[in-house]
């Protein structure tokens, strides 16, 4: 029996799959803007959806750098004089207003207002206040939107993170560079348009990331972050095994295109062609991740300007420098993860070292961005799933003490296309427990982050079981006071 001469009786799975086959096909045809009798070599670099962008972007990609666990606003964004004035001293319940806390102080006889140990001092022309802790970010403040007013309403880790990156704090919902990908597509044939990358830090992991994050939920699998490893080969199987040649690969590649193209002939399942797509992706990335990995090309100058840390691969420098080289490649949407700033306890020792990983770092990223004329259509963002409480966990101490989950505010910096530089928006109150001016909910920095990559956030949308998806789902407003 030959393979394309053969019988079946079909069941009800086949035919229901056989019956839409045309629609099908029609639609992925459109999606994927290409002739349905493609070789298989010829994978052109995506051009996303026909109506994207929406209008004129300001940037091109977007960098978050995202720090994992709770970055405390009131050491690093947030300068609260009136914590140090009222030391020690209950948390007056026209502040908390009622509002729930998590279980890991519920117990606590007192809710003790708790200073930050640590300075603040202003930056740049514009003067923005920002932690000692932080002191090349505070060198950076003229190229800087301090956000002062986040809020969020999960509580707990898991839900807050899933709800940063993808807009629900359910499971299951494509993540952002996931989406951006499926509006925007791909920008060089021989990179992912979507990068994830995470530290890993010298003494403590800090808490698990889950591969859910950069996954593409209900959106095509083709459109999932592509994560970069640490240590060894920087994606798996990057180098073919012993006796296998390019040309062997190359034909084995044509071949295993030719069977998936008759299957999906077969079965019209659109994952078939995103097999398809990935392996051929998978080919060339082996040809062009080794050249980007490799550092040797950096001038010592601007090694230097990313700190001691930036030929330690895993490491946040040395992520961050990787991430302005995706950067000139044409990567989209570039993740970093920096965990373990959940500190319940330990402030005064742990937060320093979390600081240190990332404070030069970061500010390194944005100025070799700036000086490589990059920066005005790069949009870097800077902040973790919400802040932490004005009141110490456990009893109020000067040397040694922890603050605990707060959503209610937090801080989070950006730089780069589309937002102003050197300025603040939103306010806190005297507590930084509320906020009391211009607050930004996620869905808002969600939707204003896809505004200046050229995305009207309610147009960039997805069916999927009766009903249209997005990213910031029913809600999100763009924060226009931040737009250059």
């Amino acid at each position: 029996m030959f393979c394309n001469r053969f019988e079946f009786v079909p069941t009800r799975r086949a035919l229901l799959a056989n019956t839409g086959l045309g629609i099908g096909m029609g639609a992925l045809a459109s999606l994927l803007s290409r002739e349905a009798d493609a070789a298989p070599t010829a994978v052109p670099v995506s051009p996303g959806l026909p109506n994207m962008p929406t209008f004129a972007p300001r940037a091109k990609r977007v960098i978050c750098l995202f720090q994992s666990g709770g970055p405390s606003h009131l050491e690093l964004f947030d300068d609260k004089p009136v914590l140090r004035e009222r030391f020690n001293q209950d948390l007056p319940d026209s502040v908390r207003q009622g509002q729930r806390i998590t279980g890991m102080v519920a117990s606590q006889a007192r809710l003790a207002l708790q200073p930050s140990k640590f300075g603040f001092g202003r930056g740049g022309k514009c003067g923005t206040s920002l932690g000692d802790l932080l002191p090349h970010t505070r060198a950076i403040a003229d190229d800087l939107c301090v956000i002062r007013s986040m809020h969020t309403e999960a509580i707990n880790h898991d839900p807050a993170i899933t709800f940063f990156q993808t807009g629900s704090q359910q499971p299951g919902r494509p993540s952002f560079g996931s989406w951006v990908d499926y509006g925007l597509g791909r920008m060089n044939e021989n990179l992912p348009a979507f990068v994830v990358l995470i530290s890993v830090n010298k003494d403590r992991a800090g808490q698990g990331l889950l591969a859910r994050l950069w996954g593409s939920g209900f959106l095509p699998s083709r459109h999932q972050g592509v994560q970069f490893r640490a240590g060894g080969e920087p994606v798996l199987y990057l180098t073919d095994p012993p006796g296998v040649t390019r040309d062997r690969r190359r034909a084995m590649l044509d071949g295993l295109a030719d069977l998936n193209h008759h299957h999906h002939a077969t079965a019209g399942d659109p994952e078939i062609e995103t097999r398809i797509t990935q392996y051929e992706l998978a080919y060339r990335m082996q040809a062009s991740v080794p050249d980007l990995v490799d550092l040797r090309s950096e001038p010592r100058h601007v090694l230097d300007r990313y700190g001691p840390d930036v030929t330690r691969p895993g490491s946040f420098a040395y992520n961050c420098l990787l991430a302005r080289r995706l950067t000139e490649r044409g990567v989209r949407f570039i993740q970093l993860y920096h965990r373990d700033w959940d500190h319940h306890g330990g402030i005064h020792d742990q937060l320093p070292k979390m600081a240190a990983d990332t404070d030069q770092p970061s500010a390194a990223l944005v100025q070799d961005l700036k000086a490589r004329g990059l920066l005005d259509e790069t949009l870097v963002v800077w902040g973790g799933e919400f802040g932490r409480t004005p009141y110490a966990q456990g009893n109020a101490n000067r040397d040694a003490y922890g603050r605990d989950h707060h959503g209610r505010a937090f801080s989070v910096w950006l730089a780069g296309g589309g937002v102003k530089a050197g300025i603040t928006h939103g306010a806190t109150d005297d507590f930084g427990f509320n906020v009391v001016e211009d607050g930004v909910h996620i869905h808002d920095l969600q939707a204003t982050i896809l505004h200046c990559l050229g995305i009207d956030h309610t147009k960039l949308t997805y069916r999927f079981q009766g009903r249209q998806y997005r990213l910031t789902d029913v809600h999100g407003e763009v924060v226009k006071a931040i737009l250059a």
